[in-house]
């Protein structure tokens, strides 16, 4: 399976009425298909929002560092995949789909043992039928009619 760096860019509102930026995978049925990504881990970062609900830019500099350290380790042998970014309302979350949950704690503790301590939380569950992607991938299309 190839992995494709393919994403679309849709905007939704909190119940705050705040934007909500959400980055979308893009050309991944093959993963989302193959029974070997059954596992969803989300990563939550909460952080102190400007008046529009965005991070300040010293911190989403340190986001977008954390976020390429743990795209690339995840997915490098494939043990996991990052289908989703959403950031606003005072929260960054990363959405993945994983082949264990518990080796990607593992490995996410190293990926990030270089980082001062992050206010990080993570939440796993099962969702062998993608019911995240799926649900984040109809806001391509509401993106799309927009246009």
């Amino acid at each position: 399976m190839k992995l494709d760096d393919i994403w679309f860019t849709a905007f939704s509102e909190n119940e705050k009425g705040q934007l909500i930026t959400i980055l979308g995978r893009d050309e991944i049925k093959d993963f989302q298909t193959s029974g070997k990504f059954s596992e969803r881990v989300e990563v939550f970062w909460k952080y102190n929002p400007d008046a529009r609900g965005l991070p300040s830019d010293e911190t989403a500099q340190l986001m977008e560092e954390v976020e390429g350290v743990l795209q690339q380790g995840m997915e490098k042998d494939k043990l996991a995949i990052n289908t989703a970014i959403y950031t606003g309302g005072g929260e960054k979350s990363w959405v993945f789909y994983t082949r264990k949950a518990t080796l990607f704690g593992e490995r996410l503790n190293v990926l990030l043992n270089s980082f001062d301590t992050l206010p990080l939380t993570i939440s796993a569950e099962m969702d062998a039928g993608w019911e995240e992607y799926l649900d984040m991938y109809e806001m391509k299309q509401w993106a799309l009619d927009q246009d």
